[in-house]
């Protein structure tokens, strides 16, 4: 695989360029946030019996494995561009360290805090890539309608906050980096990066996830974090971001908190406030006015 074809692979095309917010770009970001809400159901049932640093070890595990044996991403490995096995290691580190920092920051602090910081990277990326007068009104909308949606607060001990900060910022490098690796053979690159993420991880993570071992059933729950908060949302990430600038793909995770909305109602019969409903609102006259072929990257 030549030089060129990793660097275009993290270019932005003039097909992509053009691109308006596409039925298969959106369903990928749905497909993604549906899944990302559906994952912690089973990380709060491992909670009980696996210390934090186990349930990110057995999510990444479990994910590199459905990755081996699907895409043998040895292959992709071998055959890469020294640059291009730069960014997947890279991308393989920073998955490590986000998921760890992620439920590290769950474990001091509420979800709604370390959702609220985790946006700010989201507002930032798109921010970078706002060229245009009808894309900052997207953005100002978008940023109200999540505000609605998380309620925005500050809550939890100094650590909970260092450690939200943190995913934060690993969030933001995923993205980057994700989009980067994005389009042809983007999935392949992405097994890279989780079996990469799996194994930095094993030496902090193994060991609390050692009472597992034991336990076929809370194996199952760990296959079921990997499943629906690693394994799909991050294939649906790849499927959005080859069909989005990298800004715009920025501006659509803000269908996360809608989702969970979404999945409250269905799932639980947690009917939305009114603050929630018009939060839905702004977002989706966010992303309905938002033009992906006016923002940059």
């Amino acid at each position: 695989m030549s030089t060129d074809v990793s660097e275009s692979a993290g270019r932005l095309t003039p097909e992509r360029a053009r691109a308006a917010v596409t039925p298969a770009a959106l369903g990928s970001v749905v497909l993604g946030a549906t899944f990302h809400y559906l994952g912690p159901s089973f990380a709060v049932l491992l909670f009980a019996h696996v210390d934090t640093l186990g349930v990110a070890w057995l999510r990444l595990a479990s994910a590199a494995v459905v990755f081996a044996l699907w895409r043998r991403p040895w292959n992709m490995l071998r055959e890469a561009a020294p640059a291009e096995r730069r960014t997947m290691l890279g991308l393989g580190v920073i998955l490590a360290a986000m998921n760890a920092a992620f439920y590290l920051a769950l474990d001091r602090a509420p979800l709604a805090t370390v959702a609220s910081i985790e946006f700010l990277g989201v507002v930032a990326l798109s921010a970078y890539g706002v060229r245009t007068r009808r894309n900052t009104v997207a953005l100002g909308l978008v940023c109200g309608g999540v505000a609605l949606l998380t309620q925005v607060s500050l809550a939890g001990s100094l650590a909970g906050l260092l450690w939200a900060a943190i995913n934060c910022a690993g969030f933001v490098l995923y993205v980057v980096l994700g989009h980067r690796i994005s389009g042809a053979g983007g999935v392949d690159r992405l097994g890279v990066a989780v079996v990469v993420a799996a194994v930095v991880a094993t030496p902090f993570g193994i060991g609390q996830a050692s009472p597992a071992f034991t336990h076929p059933e809370w194996l199952a729950w760990g296959a079921g974090v990997g499943i629906c908060s690693t394994l799909i949302p991050y294939v649906a990430d790849q499927w959005a971001m080859s069909r989005l600038p990298r800004s715009s793909y920025a501006l659509m995770l803000a269908l996360l908190p809608v989702t969970a909305t979404v999945c409250g109602l269905v799932l639980l019969g947690q009917v939305p406030g009114r603050l929630e409903v018009a939060g839905i609102g702004l977002v989706g006259a966010a992303v309905a006015l938002h033009r992906p072929r006016e923002a940059d990257r």
